[in-house]
């Protein structure tokens, strides 16, 4: 009787359990960005010295340098995010470091992924405005020359979602 009724609470304890669960890769998805060369739009260009701060947020400043794609976060309480980006900050030769911003203007979408991992954001770029280059000053040429929105879609960071030509 004991072995029975010590089998049965061990069913029932174990019954109450279930799998430990684990989020992977289910988080809010970055915009990706590619970098090309706009004499040779097939080819892949590294940006050097390239300053990335979220306007608005003085924590957020990053340096990429001898990269061609970039990982940038958009907000998940806004429709709106703007950053700006210095080619060649580190420079001192006057005009070299040159400032252009970008504003991207997208819907949000809240996704329940698990209980592990909650919600995630999706976003969808309008295409109307999605992306807006502007260049700091009248004195300098914008260096963003062209862009084009592979997919104005970011679910996953699997994909690229912009293509920027310097």
């Amino acid at each position: 009787m004991k072995k029975i009724l010590a089998l049965l609470l061990l069913a029932i304890s174990f019954s109450g359990c279930e799998k430990d669960d684990i989020c992977v890769d289910e988080t809010t998805p970055r915009l990706i960005i590619e970098f090309y060369d706009d004499a040779n739009p097939a080819n892949l260009k590294n940006v050097t010295n390239l300053e990335v701060t979220e306007v608005g947020r003085a924590d957020s400043l990053k340096i990429f340098s001898g990269v061609s794609v970039i990982e940038l976060p958009l907000k998940n309480t806004a429709d709106m995010t703007k950053y700006s980006l210095v080619l060649n900050s580190t420079s001192t030769i006057p005009g070299l470091p040159n400032d252009d911003y970008l504003e991207f203007n997208y819907t949000r979408e809240n996704v329940f992924v698990s209980r592990a991992c909650g919600y995630k954001t999706i976003f969808k770029l309008n295409n109307s405005n999605g992306f807006i280059p502007t260049d700091s000053e009248a004195l300098d040429s914008p260096w963003i020359l062209n862009h084009s929105i592979q997919t104005s879609n970011i679910e996953t960071e699997n994909d690229v979602h912009i293509k920027i030509y310097f």
